[in-house]
């Protein structure tokens, strides 16, 4: 007796269902390809190349290609060996995802409110080659539909759902959990009335356990055009058991039919072939593969008509029983009317369901049943990010042809949400998310500022900065009521600042940085016109006294904009790691003139290094064999005396042996330098870059830079936020001790005041900011941690924090690729030394991708990180000293990398048990 084909339900979580807008050059074809058919079906051919669609002999429906509804995958045909002159044309291909843990399509056209029919079918037929069927989740909107677990290469897998699409779109993802690559073979839509299956509403969805035609014989699917709604009725008949009775005529729907049964189903049925016996049959609660389930419940839906003219002394007449409990009232089928006996509410409690349909004691007649659904049932209840801000973000992503992996909803789940974006969720479960920054920085944008990025109302921060955008700046930007932060810098902008934003600028709303924008004029009054003249002209009689206040005024704005990013700012106080806060520098080192520092350095005569505050030379106190490093500040330097101050105080203040110690300073008239203890081996970028560092040396210069910062973030009163942590700022000594240098742009902050330190200027380098900080610009002490997670990163992959090859991305997103398709060997750099332990390596990039979340309060503390970071340096010390011991004993030595790595798959593919769902003849109650 052959087993249906079974999907189960899932865990309820928020969800939602939004608009994919087309972005290619292309759009308006593979649109014009995405839409319905004029039965409102979709049905989609995943993997299907080319842009024709083709009609399937069986069923006459328009199948089309998937590159219209996703814009993500590969395509790949089934091995030859599996393709049979049975197997459906669909089945033929797939579509695979091998980049991203989430990959969407997006069914659109639809109507708010209404019910629609989702089927999604499955079949491996081993494309990769690789002979291994992946385990993966499958979700509707941001809601676990089911799990995916293909046991076997060729089996055809096939799960449906049904749910009330909350807008006019809805979407299916493939979620990657690790146990292989998610595929699809096809994908369809059938809507529904309203009035169907009257337990689905806005609060849950039912998932397919089983549909049965009882008394079909054969292997004959009933579906379209038989059932208008294409659904899909298993045949189930066992001859030895049961007795047919069929008939030829229509079989009609009773008035108000809450399920529509076709015809072609209700003119078969089976009764007992021992007409005192009843039908009975169970299902199992562990046949639900989602998971944690089995308190949603399930339905029953029991469809019955009569098919034979009864003569006037007959009467069929049966009950159900459910449990040993009777389930419905006592039921009477009409002839050939089709009606149903179904659960108003979810069947919950056990772990075997017992059906068993009894005859009346005033029935002549055995008992009868055409057919059957069984339903697990999901919870819909929650909402996603708001559809507004949705619709916006897609349309940015389609006309900018972003390549980031922007899939699902953009906020929900939090752990999918999209990288770039800052989200608000509401405490209220029925208030939705709402997108309050975007970070597009470094994504290769090219063309106009879209008009699109004021239709996200609630943003507060927006960073465009380093792409190549042209043109000038929209003034419906302006329209944003909650901007607060708008970051164009280096772009190609042109034209001069829109009239709406410098109200906001001038009343201090907005702070608009747009710096290295060599078009872009911003000064209103004299910005060249189309003709190539000058708006000022036009003002001869404006007196000159005015005129040259202005133009002098712009020049000092200049002057302390020039070499920085970002526009100017009030200086901040000088931190301290004293409870007290100093208004002027106290310093206890020694005070050097300039002329001392001429000695000490043999007239400046080696440069050992260079930063934003000048060159660092190598030098030698009298004793000549104390080796010092000085760092005289520049007459050019955009760092003046606010960071000399600053760094010269903190460095008198902290002492931890993985902070750079300062031995003394020089203020000498207009000379300015520190003299600090000289660190051999330069700094950590250089030896990443070059000098083949092995796992267990990238570990522990990564655990003593943390336990550097965590001092300052810990051990200092106030608490000190670095806010340039990178690879140049962490020296070596002869030892390879990593110390933290550079406290020029170090702020403190009070932890019972504020959780931010408030400053209006952005600091940092590119690449190692973090998002947060720069678009609200408060700097916290998770600033540090996400730089630093920045710094781990580069000791794990050997990359810079940007990479331009092939599209501008980040050593973040780049690692999170990796990983999602379990590629923790290409993550690793090429050029370290040694077999490093595997799970040393996991652990330490996930505590990377942890510091480097979007959101700070998603960050562990630098304490975590230290303590992780101690554990990962004890798995691979571990693994030494066991891999010493094998060698000494005989042993072949380090395992391979890949030997490392298991992924054990428990799970069962519930579809091949005998027991799963059985039918058959029990003995009679009357």
């Amino acid at each position: 007796m052959g087993q249906p084909k079974l999907s189960a339900a899932a865990e309820a979580r928020p969800w939602l269902l939004f608009l994919c807008l087309a972005g290619a050059a292309t759009a308006g074809v593979m649109q014009a390809r995405a839409q319905p058919d004029s039965n409102g079906f979709i049905s989609i051919d995943c993997g299907f190349p080319g842009p024709a669609s083709y009609v399937d002999n069986n069923t006459t429906l328009s199948f089309v290609p998937d590159a219209g509804f996703t814009d993500a995958g590969e395509n790949y045909n089934v091995s030859y060996a599996y393709v049979t002159p049975r197997l459906p044309r669909s089945y033929h291909n797939v579509r695979s995802f091998p980049d991203g843990a989430r990959n969407c399509y997006t069914l659109q056209s639809l109507t708010a409110g209404d019910k629609c029919l989702l089927r999604a079918n499955f079949m491996y037929g081993n494309y990769d080659g690789l002979n291994r069927p992946p385990v993966f989740d499958l979700y509707v909107g941001v809601n676990l539909w089911t799990t995916v677990n293909l046991t076997d290469t060729d089996s055809v897998r096939s799960l449906e759902a049904i749910v009330v699409v909350p807008d006019n779109f809805v979407q299916v993802c493939l979620i990657n959990t690790g146990s292989g690559t998610p595929f699809i073979s096809g994908l369809n839509l059938r809507p529904l009335k309203g009035s169907l299956y009257p337990e689905v509403n806005a609060a849950q969805g039912l998932v397919l356990l089983y549909r049965r035609n009882f008394g079909q014989t054969g292997d004959i699917l009933v579906r379209y055009p038989d059932d208008p709604h294409d659904r899909i009725w298993v045949p189930w008949f066992d001859a030895t058991v049961w007795d047919v009775v069929s008939t030829t005529q229509r079989v009609r729907n009773v008035n108000n039919d809450r399920f529509e049964a076709p015809s072609k189903v209700m003119q078969t049925a089976i009764t007992p072939r021992n007409a005192s016996k009843n039908i009975v049959f169970f299902w199992d609660n562990s046949l639900m593969q989602a998971k944690d389930q089995s308190s949603q419940g399930y339905m029953l839906i029991a469809h019955y008509s009569e098919l034979n003219l009864l003569a006037s002394s007959d009467v069929r007449e049966f009950y159900i029983n459910l449990n040993g409990k009777q389930w419905s009232d006592s039921i009477r089928p009409e002839y050939l009317y089709s009606d149903a006996t179904y659960s108003t509410r979810p069947l919950r409690g056990h772990t075997r369901y017992n059906v068993s349909i009894n005859a009346t004691a005033n029935s002549t007649l055995p008992p009868i049943i055409n057919a059957v659904e069984i339903f697990s049932v999901i919870s819909t209840t929650n909402v996603g990010s708001d559809s507004q801000d949705v619709s916006a973000m897609m349309a940015i992503k389609a006309e900018y042809q972003v390549k980031k992996n922007w899939m699902g909803d953009p906020c929900v789940a939090e752990t999918y949400a999209w990288d770039g974006l800052t989200c608000t969720y509401a405490a209220a479960i029925s208030s939705p998310p709402r997108i309050t920054g975007v970070n597009m920085s470094f994504s290769g944008l090219d063309g106009d500022v879209s008009s699109t990025f004021a239709k996200l109302k609630a943003v507060q921060f927006m960073d465009l900065s380093h792409n190549n955008l042209t043109g000038s700046i929209p003034d419906v930007l302006s329209q944003l009521p909650s901007l607060t932060v708008l970051n164009l810098t280096g772009n190609q902008l042109s034209g001069s600042i829109p009239p709406g934003l410098l109200k906001k600028i001038q009343d201090g709303s907005l702070n608009l940085i747009y710096a290295d924008n060599p078009n872009l004029c911003t000064n209103g009054d004299s910005c060249p016109t189309a003709k190539g003249k000058s708006k000022l002209a036009i003002y001869i009689a404006v007196p000159v006294a005015l005129a040259v206040t202005i133009v002098l005024l712009l020049c000092l704005l200049m002057l302390k904009w020039r070499g920085s990013v970002n526009k100017p700012v009030k200086p901040g106080h000088v931190p301290t790691c004293d409870e007290h806060r100093h208004s002027s520098l106290q310093l206890e080192n020694r005070r050097f003139t300039y002329k001392d520092l001429a000695t000490i350095t043999n007239n400046f005569q080696r440069v050992i290094g260079r930063g934003g505050f000048g060159y660092v030379f190598e030098g030698f106190l009298e004793d000549d064999t104390t080796q010092v490093a000085v760092k005289l500040r520049s007459q050019s330097s955009n760092q003046g005396a606010k960071e000399f101050l600053t760094e010269a105080q903190i460095l008198t203040r902290v002492h931890h042996k993985n902070l750079v110690s300062m031995i003394g300073y020089c203020k000498d008239g207009e000379y300015m330098a520190l003299v600090y203890e000289y660190m051999s081996e330069g700094t950590l970028q250089e030896h990443i870059a070059g000098k083949h560092l092995t796992w267990r040396q990238r570990l522990r210069i990564a655990l003593e830079s943390a336990q550097g910062l965590e001092y300052l973030h810990m051990g200092c009163n106030p608490p000190l936020i670095h806010r340039d942590v990178k690879t140049t700022n962490i020296l070596l000594n002869e030892k390879l001790e990593a110390k933290v240098s550079d406290f020029g742009l170090s702020r403190a902050f009070n932890h019972d005041i504020s959780a931010h330190v408030s400053t209006n200027t952005l600091v940092g380098t590119p690449g190692y900011v973090d998002p947060e900080y720069q678009a609200t610009m408060q700097p916290s002490t998770k600033s540090d941690v996400y730089s630093f997670g920045v710094v781990l990163l580069e000791l794990i992959t050997g990359k810079l924090p940007i990479l331009h090859n092939p599209q501008p991305t980040t050593v973040i997103q780049w690692t999170r690729q990796h990983l999602a398709r379990g590629d923790i060997e290409g993550v690793l750099d090429p050029r370290m030394q040694g077999s490093p332990d595997v799970n040393s390596v996991w652990k330490a990039t996930e505590i990377a991708l942890q510091c480097t979340a979007h959101a700070s309060a998603q960050r562990p503390t630098m304490t975590d990180v230290v303590a992780q970071l101690q554990e990962c340096l004890a798995l691979e010390e571990g693994r030494e000293e066991d891999a010493t011991e094998s060698l000494y004993n005989g042993g072949s030595g380090d395992p391979s990398f890949s030997d490392n790595v298991h992924v054990a798959d428990q799970s069962v593919d519930i579809s091949q048990r005998s027991n799963g769902f059985e039918i058959g003849a029990g003995p009679a109650t009357r």
